[in-house]
């Protein structure tokens, strides 16, 4: 799954794909440098994982990744095609949940798409060019629609785009307006591009009006400080983070977007591999086999599914000790840590 980094130009959004990935994209003072996405995979943080590690001692530990992919600066006029809009837009489409990132900071270096830090507009430039790509692609498909329900479907989600709202959290079940993809039914995280000169009241008014508005959350990092780190050596970054009692701001990001994506973790010990699977919450087992091979779920017979609390308590040998762990059926929902083994033909 991918989690695409959206908003207006000069936000900071290559930035933060560079911190994110600790590649090298272009972060240039002008609009259109990103005009093909960069996808980049980055590792979930995972204390359990290290954790397992510490008791089976594998040869080899695999984390779960996620995807993230860098898209161009929208403009006003985008979904009419202004500044290679409809191309910009099309990328979004493509991605499952975005980040959109917020200019919260003062650089004169830096130019500023609005002339001044006003981050509800910005939020607003944005969601309306989303707004009316979106509105633009509903009535085209309710005309070529024949049956009578996915007519109802598409004039519901019109009416709520014709109001100026996005469709995610509008009330619409997301089950029936899937198929059509639309940019607003996609789940969005807001990023405050934060420094030193950032007005803090004005962050905390604007959180509180995505919560009263959009029933959404934001999260401040300060992206620069975030990207310089990243070249540090290791034990550099945990002395500096010391010092000055930061977060890993990036890690806590990561964990955000993976909960963003409706994303669990499952575990499998198998040969000399310790590795980190994720699905979305809610997968079945069988489906969940399928995510390490066709065959498995294809043959699935069983689930031995081992808590990961018991693992931590009673070590390496609660693996080979079946009368400690739960055999479950292919329509056992997978829990999030569990450790499986799955039997298959």
């Amino acid at each position: 799954m991918e989690i695409g980094i959206t908003g207006l130009p000069n936000v900071g959004k290559s930035t933060l794909f560079n911190a994110l990935t600790s590649s090298h994209v272009p972060a240039e003072n002008f609009p259109f440098t990103t005009i093909d996405p960069n996808v980049g995979i980055v590792t979930v943080p995972d204390e359990r994982l290290k954790k397992l590690g510490e008791i089976i001692k594998p040869e080899k530990l695999t984390p779960a990744t996620i995807k993230f992919v860098d898209i161009a600066g929208l403009v006003k006029g985008a979904s009419h095609g202004e500044g290679l809009g409809n191309k910009f837009l099309s990328h979004i489409r493509e991605v499952d949940a975005l980040l959109h990132i917020v200019r919260l900071f003062k650089d004169e270096k830096v130019a500023m798409v609005l002339n001044e830090i006003n981050p509800i507009n910005e939020i607003q430039i944005v969601e309306t060019e989303l707004i009316l790509s979106d509105l633009e692609q509903a009535e085209k498909t309710k005309e070529k629609q024949k049956t009578k329900d996915s007519s109802e479907i598409l004039s519901g989600a019109i009416e709520v785009l014709n109001q100026n709202k996005i469709l995610i959290n509008s009330g619409i079940n997301g089950d029936d307006i899937a198929e059509y993809n639309f940019l607003t039914a996609k789940p969005v995280l807001y990023v405050f591009n934060i420094n030193e000169s950032t007005d803090s009241k004005l962050a905390d008014d604007t959180k509180k009006w995505l919560r009263d508005n959009k029933k959404s959350g934001g999260v401040s990092i300060n992206i620069k400080l975030e990207q310089e780190l990243t070249e540090l050596q290791e034990d550099e970054k945990i002395k500096f983070r010391k010092e000055l009692g930061l977060e890993n701001q990036l890690e806590n990001l990561i964990k955000e977007s993976y909960r963003l994506l409706n994303l669990i973790t499952f575990y499998t010990v198998v040969g000399k591999e310790t590795r980190a699977w994720s699905i979305p919450g809610g997968t079945h087992a069988k489906k969940a086999a399928g995510k390490i091979h066709s065959d498995m779920e294809k043959g699935f017979i069983c689930a031995e599914v081992y808590p990961f609390n018991d693992l931590i308590k009673y070590g390496s040998k609660l693996l080979h000790d079946s009368g400690l762990a739960r055999t479950e059926s292919k329509d056992y929902p997978v829990a999030d840590g569990d450790v499986v083994k799955f039997k298959f033909k």
